[in-house]
Order: structure tokens, then C-alpha cells, then sequence
């Protein structure tokens, strides 16, 4: 197995696109429409994992939470609201410094730290890992470690593009070619089916509990769907 299943072509391209990360209009816009409907799915799961009410504003209070690869804190954020003592790691510093900035400018104490998960040590109860899988080198060594930060008891939700013509459709030749996602940002032989992931997920240790899709259209843009031909989200915990 590989050290480490950073790309760091991966890193320098991501860390170019930090100066306008938190501008809904700019190169990372797509990440924006994307993070109300995966929270919406996170929200869902933490509330049926450990049987919080639904209503409650701070349902993650004494819970911790890990965002790897969190860019510039779009995920991180929302996480230390709802009420979880958020670490969040990326592999480019630029990104990092740019969370730090936005964070403290609307002040959330969040752990930022240039950082893989495997550099780090400890638990945590609430996992986050979102488009991240398909820009490593080693997804099934990036899946051990993953599980290995994960509490008993814990709950760890991904997000990744599907391995079918219609993603790469929708996601490469559409989505890049017409510049709503910086070109070159996926490669699409590294996209993961879902039963793969499944696979993927039970050798280093985890059980899926569920598989959503997140699909588009043009009158309900991106929205949680059956249809896991795009894209899809998963939470899963030790099995």
C-alpha cells in the first residue's frame, strides 16, 4: 500500500482556486449548489445515527467532527454551526490559509490544518469526505484510514462522482468543457461505482448504511434523487 494517497498534481491544481473559493460566482460555484443538498443528507443522517431531534439548531454539541479535504471550510463551517468541534484538514496550504481567514472573519473556532489523514491521530465521531475519493491515488487505503479516525460508534458520509457515461458526461465533457468546474479537475477513470465503494468500504472495515443520489435537472437543478447515475452520497459506519 502507498504512504500516502495524495496526488500532488491534485493539490496544486485545487490550491489555485482558493482565492475566490467563498464567491458563489466564481471557479468553485459549483461546490456552492452542491453543499445545501449534502448538508441536507448529512443532516438527516445524524439525526437517525444517534436519534437527535430533528429541530434541534446544535444537534453535533459534544461531538467531534473531521472534514478532510475541506478545501476552504465550505463543509467545516456549517459542521461547527450545528454545534461539532470541527478539525478539518487539506494538503494545500493555500486552501487552508483561506479558511482560516474566512472562519475567523465569521467567528467559528475551527481546527484547520495542512494535513492527510493519515498524518493525523485520535477519533472522531462525525466524518466528512466529500468529492475527495476520486482525486486520491489509493481509495481503497484512503478508505482504511478513514476508518481508522472513526469512533465506535461513529459516522462517516461521503460524496463522489459515479462511474458511469452520463457523469462523465454531465461532470467532464458539459460541466469542464463549458467552464462551471475548472478543466481538468477530474479524471474520469478514477470515478467509483457504487457497488465498488460498497466493496471498497467492507474490506477496510465499514458497513454502508445507505446510498443517495444526487442528481440534476434543469427545473429542480442539483437535488437528492434514486437516480445514482451522476453522483452519489454515503454514510456508513464500523461494521
Amino acid at each position: 500500500m502507498a504512504e500516502t494517497s495524495i496526488v500532488q498534481e491534485e493539490i496544486e491544481q485545487f490550491g489555485k482556486l482558493a482565492g475566490d473559493w467563498w464567491d458563489p460566482k466564481g471557479a468553485s460555484a459549483m461546490l456552492h449548489r452542491l453543499n445545501p443538498v449534502r448538508l441536507a443528507y448529512i443532516r438527516d443522517w445524524i439525526d437517525q445515527h444517534w436519534s437527535l431531534d430533528e429541530h434541534s439548531r446544535r444537534p453535533l454539541d459534544g461531538k467531534s467532527a473531521l472534514d478532510v479535504g475541506c478545501g476552504a471550510g465550505l463543509l467545516a463551517e456549517p459542521l461547527a454551526r450545528l454545534g461539532a468541534k470541527v478539525t478539518a484538514i487539506d494538503p494545500a496550504p493555500e486552501l487552508i490559509g483561506a479558511a482560516r481567514e474566512h472562519a475567523a472573519g465569521q467567528g467559528l473556532q475551527i481546527d484547520y490544518r495542512v494535513a492527510a489523514v493519515e498524518d493525523l491521530q485520535g477519533a472522531f465521531d462525525l466524518i466528512t469526505s466529500m468529492e475527495v475519493i476520486e482525486h486520491t491515488s489509493d481509495p481503497q487505503q484512503f478508505l482504511i484510514d478513514l476508518a481508522k479516525r472513526l469512533a465506535p460508534n461513529g459516522l462517516l458520509m461521503m460524496s463522489t462522482p459515479n462511474a458511469t457515461g452520463w457523469s462523465k458526461l454531465i461532470t467532464i465533457t458539459l460541466a469542464e468543457g463549458f467552464g462551471a468546474i475548472p478543466k481538468g479537475t477530474h479524471d474520469f477513470d478514477k470515478f467509483i461505482a457504487p457497488e465498488r465503494m460498497k466493496q471498497l468500504m467492507a474490506n477496510a472495515g465499514l458497513k454502508c448504511l445507505d446510498v443517495e443520489g444526487l442528481a440534476f435537472s434543469p427545473t429542480r437543478g442539483l437535488h437528492l434523487s434514486e437516480d445514482l447515475r451522476l453522483n452519489y452520497l454515503v454514510a456508513a459506519t464500523h461494521s
